[in-house]
């Protein structure tokens, strides 16, 4: 990193969203409001699962971990995405930089295997009940979970093994909200095709087969229910399909940038914000509200928090007299 760092770039320039003033005050009110709403919705989710004892099962248990994932994905870049919308110079460092890179490799490769964890246990769940419970053990359940952050490590551990070390010492502006690795190894001073290649192997062939294998979950778990009952499929499609919407949503745009680098387009840093700030919040959504046990787990926690205390439930203070 010191080494890089003696190069003539030592900072980038963040062209954003937009450059009309009055755009840019619009999208800071709708990201902040949103960006709130994500932490506080998915911190719902994580304390409901891990307070209410109905909900300690393997599939909850996923889904507060993709809930603390949703945080982080969101929280790499959306901060500094609000703030620079009320700033004239949108500027990051060449740390700062690479730190967005490794971030956001890291968390949307965390979240990818995740989703096919998830997919798993419903697989499961529906194709082989009676072995649930033996299948889907605590020890069974840690591993789904630490294997999505060891694939995500080691998969933005090697995008940033090549760029950080690249050359750069000409044009140093970035035209999206955040450090995008295909848009800075374009700036670098050398032929950027086997840089290209390199992120279709990595992040292409990732984002691809975790998405074709979420499909082909989805479908299996559908044949398993029609053949099981004809009832049950119409509500198993119903639930599926909003899940399937959430996937192409991010998966769509992250196949879309990363199996085809080798040319940017306006249209990249709009879908970007799919896969950093809108899917971050269709999770809760589609996973949650769309979930009575969860729907009303949240509102017994609600509940006992904003309920007013009884007389009955009030602390009883005893004065002592003495005579």
């Amino acid at each position: 990193m010191d080494q890089v760092n003696s190069s003539v770039v030592s900072e980038f320039v963040l062209l954003g969203l937009s450059t009309s003033r009055e755009l840019q005050f619009f999208f800071f009110v709708f990201f902040f409001v949103l960006y709130v709403v994500i932490v506080l919705g998915n911190l719902l989710i994580i304390i409901t699962v891990n307070s209410d004892a109905r909900l300690h099962s393997p599939m909850y248990f996923l889904l507060g971990n993709l809930s603390f994932v949703d945080i982080c994905q969101a929280s790499f870049a959306t901060p500094k995405m609000i703030t620079d919308f009320l700033s004239e110079h949108k500027i990051v460092s060449f740390n700062g930089c690479m730190a967005q890179i490794f971030f956001i490799h890291l968390f949307t490769g965390a979240e990818m295997v995740l989703l096919v964890s998830m997919a798993y246990d419903r697989y499961v769940a529906i194709c082989k009940p009676l072995h649930y419970v033996v299948i889907m053990s605590q020890r069974t359940c840690n591993i789904l979970v630490m294997i999505p952050w060891a694939v995500g490590l080691v998969h933005t551990l090697n995008q940033l093994s090549f760029t950080v070390n690249l050359p750069f010492c000409g044009p140093n502006v970035v035209d999206s909200f955040f450090c995008d690795l295909p848009r800075v190894t374009k700036l670098a001073c050398l032929d950027s095709y086997n840089i290209e290649i390199l992120i279709v192997i990595n992040s292409g062939i990732l984002s691809l087969s975790t998405f074709l294998l979420l499909v082909s979950s989805y479908i299996v778990i559908l044949v398993t229910v029609w053949f099981k009952s004809s009832a049950a499929m119409a509500k198993a499609f119903s639930t599926l399909a909003a899940h399937i919407t959430v996937v192409i949503l991010f998966f769509g745009p992250c196949v879309f940038i990363y199996m085809w680098p080798f040319s940017t387009y306006p249209v990249d840093k709009v879908l970007a914000i799919f896969y950093t700030v809108f899917t971050p919040i269709l999770n809760p959504i589609i996973y949650t509200l769309r979930n009575k046990d969860m729907k009303v787990a949240m509102s017994r926690i609600v509940a006992h928090y904003l309920r007013p205390k009884k007389v009955s439930e009030m602390p009883i203070v005893v004065r002592h007299s003495f005579y």
